[in-house]
């Protein structure tokens, strides 16, 4: 099956990733447009999921986006790179806990390229790295077409977590993979790779 994979050299704004992501759904769902993968950066951004809390917001001067993905509150910043997805599961397997396991195996296959050692959590959805989390899931599922996606962090400024409860956790539980291997990596084609490999294994 055929992935259109989207790269975006600038930051693109919450609203507009969002507009575009959710017209994608709708063709996919009338079989007018491929599925797709699109890697990009946000400006900072707080973003809060269906099951988010309001004591979640330690400060109260933030503006929060609501969204209709799962998950709680987030972060998006420069330096995080998101990966937005539609994936038409009426093609594959209808099989929503396969896909989340098949996202976070992606996630835990790239971080080994630079020798770090993801986790899954069987109680939290996401990766892990030495107790503290390095990438979110967040998923929204339309008719068996599963869209939003999976959030890494790369380099960005972990300290614009202490606004907020993170999924729920203090802040102090988030890591990068520069905070962990002082590295930024410098192109993304491998967790490409691995992610159409894995996704068309569903």
């Amino acid at each position: 099956m055929s992935i259109e994979i989207k790269i975006s050299r600038k930051r693109i704004s919450y609203k507009t990733a969002m507009i575009f992501l959710n017209k994608r759904v709708e063709e996919v769902k009338m079989g007018k447009n491929k599925e797709l993968i699109w890697i990009l950066e946000h400006p900072k951004t707080y973003t809060a999921g269906v099951r988010f809390n309001l004591n979640e917001i330690i400060d109260k001067k933030i503006k929060i986006i609501k969204t209709n993905r799962g998950g709680k509150i987030t972060l998006h910043n420069p330096g995080q790179k998101i990966i937005y997805f539609v994936i038409n599961l009426n093609n594959r397997k209808k099989d929503i806990r396969k896909l989340i396991n098949t996202l976070e195996k992606s996630v835990i296959d790239f971080l080994k390229i630079f020798q770090i050692k993801g986790k899954k959590d069987k109680n939290n959805i996401g990766i892990w790295v030495k107790g503290k989390k390095i990438a979110a899931i967040g998923l929204r599922i339309s008719r068996w077409i599963a869209f939003h996606g999976l959030s890494i962090n790369v380099s960005n400024n972990l300290k614009d977590y202490l606004k907020i409860k993170p999924c729920g956790l203090d802040s102090s539980k988030i890591t990068s993979i520069y905070s962990e291997k002082n590295i930024i990596p410098k192109n993304y084609n491998k967790l490409i790779d691995i992610l159409i490999k894995n996704i068309n294994n569903i």
